[in-house]
């Protein structure tokens, strides 16, 4: 895996938070770096603000690329994918398309390509991330196993059904949209009553940061850490009230089912 060349088709946003936390956490070095854009000019800046090498189209970069990462925007995958299919079927290919399960590409990539599809979210810019892997795929073993350990550098890896990677990727994707309205929510709150804004921002974003991870090293039900820091009578649990009141939960459970197309609003 080291000595894997990652090319990325694609450098927006997704694109550069996984170069950012491989760079960051050390699991590729700068110059096993490939991207490719549109935006010419664009690219050229992102690659020298990265110190990867920016190559002109999809093609060259499929051709230096031993994991072609396909980071293009879904209506322009098989558009983008299908001029360097002969090349792909030599590759390993990794989808971080929204909804474009493996089912799609086999619809027009060459019969016996190996390809996964996955879902990033944005926190693997700081290797704090979540990505969802596909549970049907053509990897080889051995090449999973190498995804997996690259991965793992950046993100939680979790491998889901096919049916799961929509759900899973509302929370794991735009979570971090609601996670960071709560921070913004709650440091509001907190300037309200006298904290800097800096202050109570980094304090708010720390509390999240140290509550996720106690969570995930102790597998404890949130109910029960939510328990564990309400003393009857105590200030908390006067907290959390007001926020029953106000239908936090409901309002949260809401916004994913908007997401998910069930719920008309």
């Amino acid at each position: 895996m080291k000595d894997w060349i990652i090319g990325f088709i694609g450098f927006g946003n997704m694109a550069q938070a996984m170069a950012e936390g491989m760079l960051l956490k050390g699991a590729v070095k700068a110059d096993k770096i490939r991207a490719c854009a549109r935006d010419w000019d664009k690219m050229c800046k992102n690659a020298e603000k990265y110190g990867i090498r920016a190559l002109e189209n999809p093609l060259e970069t499929a051709r230096q690329s031993d994991v072609v990462v396909v980071a293009v925007k879904p209506y322009l995958v098989e558009q983008v994918l299908t001029p360097i299919r002969e090349v792909l079927r030599d590759k390993i290919v990794i989808s971080v398309a929204v909804n474009y399960p493996f089912k799609k590409y086999e619809e027009f990539l060459l019969p016996g390509t190996h390809h996964l599809s996955t879902l990033p979210n944005t926190p693997v810019a700081v290797g704090e991330g979540i990505i969802l892997c596909e549970r049907e795929h053509s990897l080889t073993e051995e090449e999973l196993a190498g995804i997996k350990e690259l991965f793992s550098a950046i993100a939680l890896v979790e491998m889901v059904d096919t049916k799961q990677l929509g759900v899973g990727g509302t929370i794991s994707g735009c979570g971090p949209a609601f996670a960071s309205m709560f921070i913004e929510a709650l440091s509001d709150g907190g300037v309200l009553h006298g904290l800097p804004r800096e202050l109570s921002y980094k304090l708010a974003s720390q509390m999240v940061v140290g509550t996720g991870k106690l969570q995930l090293a102790t597998g404890r039900h949130p109910g029960v850490m939510k328990d564990g820091v309400c003393s009857p009578g105590g200030t908390t649990i006067k907290g959390v009230a007001a926020l029953e009141r106000k239908g936090f939960r409901s309002a949260v459970i809401d916004a994913i089912d908007a997401i998910e197309g069930r719920q008309t609003l």
